[in-house]
């Protein structure tokens, strides 16, 4: 509450809940609102079909990932605390989070890893505070908004975009640098090139090692060094789960890999890997890690509980069942009568689990579905660009092929009852 003063110079209380700031943000609200763009919180309902969520592995309804996490909770010694108690540089460190990072490293061939409490905080970690002043930053247009926000804070001189994925793009763009930048040139500045190894909203797959060619070849001074945020192939792509690098084995060639765990791991919070010096170096100066309270116990055991079952071969099944629905649904997709009335169109990566619906009605498709118990999200702008609607679907270990089909059948029911409402116009 604050107060003003009355005509007759009286104190009164006014509330915070009204004034000129709420309108404002009252008025912009209704300007998203007005573009269907509003973000809003949502449950999902019970006894539906899941074909949205990032749970690749459906580890989180998994008994086996359950009985063994519980397992590391209860067999805890009684006094080992379950809250952290602080950030890692004051009370939150533990034996048991530098053995994490270890097994971590150690399962991606790295030699040593950094926890996070989440990707976007590692991103932007490693983004602000890693690039020395006067450095380069390539980055993929389609970056994850955490990269942004990291490289926003940076320290480098320069952040500049190349096209999605593309190889001679990202030439052309470096090429041009090195013409008029002498430090870049000669070796004195860092150039540092962000990607995604698989893209959150396409589910497409990045060509690292022609993005490695380029800057072999350009960057003769062994100036240049690698960003990737490993996010949505962690699990899913490579040996036992263990990533696109890894399973290009090009774990060697880049300068920091980010592991997050809040997707086909079923937990919570990510890992840097990286160098020794690295590694201290942003103990020391990422803020998004020195200023936050560590992760407790229970979410340890959870990250260690999912690695083990990584590490010992047990999700393998699981990745091979994934990739079997992938290519059910991709002929399935492929093979729908498509409407004249409205656009439709499949964008899907070989052995993605991530499938995009382009369409012009994204939000009465996802209605749609949601209506006969699939549940897909449309993906608006701001998210993604504007002309890149879409419906988002998500495969998962755990979903099988009748669901699959059914879904199928409802997208091809929608795509009719469009035909058949454009014919009665």
């Amino acid at each position: 509450m604050s107060s003003r003063i009355d005509p007759v110079g009286h104190r009164q209380a006014t509330s915070h809940a009204s004034g000129p700031l709420v309108n404002a943000l009252s008025r912009t609200l209704a300007r998203r609102e007005a573009k269907s763009a509003r973000r809003r919180l949502t449950v999902l309902p019970k006894e539906t079909i899941d074909f949205s969520s990032n749970d690749f592995l459906s580890l989180g309804t998994s008994s086996a990932f359950k009985d063994r996490y519980l397992a590391h909770l209860n067999n805890a010694p009684e006094s080992f605390p379950f809250a952290s108690g602080g950030s890692r540089l004051l009370d939150g460190n533990s034996h048991y989070a530098e053995e994490l990072e270890q097994f971590v490293a150690d399962f991606h061939q790295a030699p040593t890893a950094l926890l996070f409490n989440s990707g976007f905080d590692a991103n932007v970690g490693v983004l602000s505070s890693i690039p020395q002043p006067g450095d380069l930053i390539l980055y993929d247009e389609l970056i994850h908004a955490s990269a942004h926000e990291g490289m926003r804070l940076s320290r480098a001189g320069k952040r500049i975009m190349f096209p999605h994925s593309s190889a001679a793009g990202m030439r052309d763009v470096l090429k041009a640098q090195i013409y008029d930048d002498s430090g870049v040139r000669d070796g004195t500045k860092n150039v540092f090139v962000v990607l995604e190894s698989i893209y959150s909203m396409d589910g497409d797959v990045a060509p690292i090692k022609e993005f490695i060619d380029v800057v072999d070849e350009l960057l003769p001074r062994q100036n240049g060094y690698f960003v990737v945020d490993e996010a949505h192939s962690t699990g899913v792509f490579g040996p036992r789960g263990a990533g696109v690098v890894q399973e290009l084995g090009l774990q060697d060639r880049m300068f920091i890999r980010v592991h997050t765990f809040g997707k086909a791991l079923a937990s919570h919070g990510a890992m840097v890997l990286c160098g020794p010096e690295t590694k201290d170096y942003l103990i020391n100066y990422a803020r998004s890690l020195i200023y936050t309270t560590a992760l407790g116990f229970p979410f340890l055991a959870s990250i260690r509980t999912a690695y083990e079952l990584l590490s010992t071969g047990e999700t393998e099944h699981l990745q091979t069942k994934l990739q079997h629905l992938i290519r059910h649904l991709h002929t399935r997709l492929h093979h729908l009568r498509a409407s004249q009335s409205v656009l439709f169109e499949v964008d899907h990566f070989p052995t993605s689990p991530i499938f995009s619906l382009r369409t012009s009605k994204p939000r009465q498709l996802a209605s749609a579905c949601q209506q006969d118990g699939y549940i897909v999200r449309a993906i608006m702008p701001p998210t993604i660009p504007e002309g890149k609607e879409r419906v988002r679907v998500c495969l998962h270990s755990g979903n099988t092929e009748e669901e699959i089909d059914g879904l199928v059948q409802t997208i091809q029911s929608w795509l009719d009852q469009c035909e058949v409402r454009s014919a009665n116009l």
